[in-house]
């Protein structure tokens, strides 16, 4: 997905919403600038967040818009935390969760060019929805590659979530579905909903 400026995207929907801004210099670059007039209709707001969450997840307008509207159309009592779980469990997602990239921009680039496995099978598809007892791991032929050659040194101090486990030989098994539950979140998915169920 084509982004363009981070530092101005990130600026505009008032929240850091990319790697790269967070950081010290970004924050160093926001003190030299005068604070932006926030949108304060019910529409801007939504809008806002329902931006904030689709750069976040760096998903394209017509699949997020997708995915909101599929769990609104199954109802439920919670459609945000299905939101959330449906975002979170992007092969994609998973991949930066577990610390195997630095930026989603970056797993969604090593699912793409084949180097992830689901199950021993290779997946190339970033969206690719992960279930419960899926193990993710890396193909043989790309373990010596840049990017995994020192995934001991890589993994270390990195906090994998809950619903994953490491298992043996860097392979990852998905023990539960991701929860919104105590998750720090840049964004309000219950107002993205509501942008959806206008």
């Amino acid at each position: 997905m084509i982004t363009g400026p981070k530092y101005k995207i990130a600026r505009r929907l008032g929240a850091p919403i990319f790697e790269k801004t967070q950081s010290q210099k970004y924050r160093a670059s926001l003190e030299k600038r005068a604070p932006r007039k926030r949108a304060t209709t019910n529409f801007a707001i939504q809008l806002n967040e329902k931006q904030k969450a689709r750069f976040t997840y760096g998903v394209v307008e017509k699949q997020f818009s997708k995915y909101a509207k599929a769990v609104i159309e199954k109802g439920g009592s919670k459609p945000a935390e299905k939101l959330f779980e449906v975002l979170e469990s992007r092969l994609d997602n998973v991949i930066y969760r577990i610390g195997l990239g630095s930026t989603r921009s970056f797993t969604r680039q090593l699912v793409s060019h084949g180097h992830i496995t689901v199950n021993g099978k290779k997946v190339d598809i970033a969206s690719y929805q992960i279930s419960i007892g899926d193990v993710i791991g890396i193909r043989k032929g790309s373990k010596n590659i840049g990017p995994f050659k020192n995934l001991e040194e890589t993994l270390k101090g990195k906090e994998i979530p809950n619903w994953i486990a490491t298992e043996k030989d860097h392979n990852f098994k998905i023990t539960k579905l991701p929860a919104i539950d105590g998750q720090p979140l840049l964004f309000d998915l219950e107002l993205v909903i509501q942008y959806y169920k206008r």
